[in-house]
């Protein structure tokens, strides 16, 4: 009897298991076209009716076109997602290109939803990441013409040019709606504010210097 009650259990454990892993990572149909002017709350976004689905939900022109880096940073990246390409919804990737005027940066910043991989195609890019706590590793490496790079899932990264002339990357990422945070706006552009005496003794500097910092955000 014993056993009979162990079998019954084994098998309500398995039942259980096989009941929380039926799990479909995987598209269940050709595509889901993103439709915006959906009231539908999903993750991610609502799909199109298939019947009214074109071409043009899956095209994008614009990656040919050199990005204006007249800004504080020297860099400006032009995405090529599921907001510029309805058709990229659900399919878990995008692309971006990234522009950089002689000693400009795209600064530290992070993906939330997705690893990161880039490739050089002019000029020359210092790159890097930190691992996370405790170790906070800084791994960096000079990426020339060709070079690729990969930042992992979540980690802070950044790109700067440390060539005389223009560079450019372009930028394939495992999302079709990576998110980008900003580490400097996050943390000192935050609406409402981290309290200045928070960020003063995390940073270790006075809150005078917190301020001011704040102030440019």
């Amino acid at each position: 009897m014993a056993k009979y009650f162990l079998l019954l259990n084994l098998i309500a454990v398995l039942s259980f298991c096989c009941v929380v892993l039926a799990f479909e990572p995987s598209p269940l149909q050709d595509f889901c076209v993103a439709d915006p002017a959906s009231t539908a709350k999903v993750n991610g976004l609502a799909c199109k009716d298939p019947k009214s689905v074109g071409a043009e939900d899956f095209f994008f022109s614009g990656l040919h076109l050199a990005g204006n880096t007249s800004n504080t940073f020297g860099s400006k990246v032009t995405p090529a997602n599921v907001a510029q390409i309805p058709g990229l919804n659900t399919l878990g990737i995008s692309l971006a290109r990234v522009d950089y005027a002689p000693w400009g940066i795209n600064p530290p910043h992070t993906h939330p939803r997705a690893t990161e991989i880039v490739t050089v195609l002019e000029g020359f890019l210092q790159v890097g990441f930190v691992t996370s706590n405790p170790e906070n590793r800084h791994i960096t490496k000079v990426l020339k013409k060709g070079d690729v790079f990969v930042f992992p899932i979540g980690l802070v990264h950044y790109q700067r040019n440390v060539g005389n002339g223009n560079a450019v990357a372009i930028a394939a990422l495992s999302s079709q709606n990576p998110g980008v945070i900003s580490i400097a706006n996050a943390v000192f552009g935050s609406e409402p504010a981290i309290a200045t005496d928070i960020l003063a003794k995390a940073f270790q500097v006075d809150a005078t210097v917190v301020a001011q910092i704040q102030s440019k955000f």
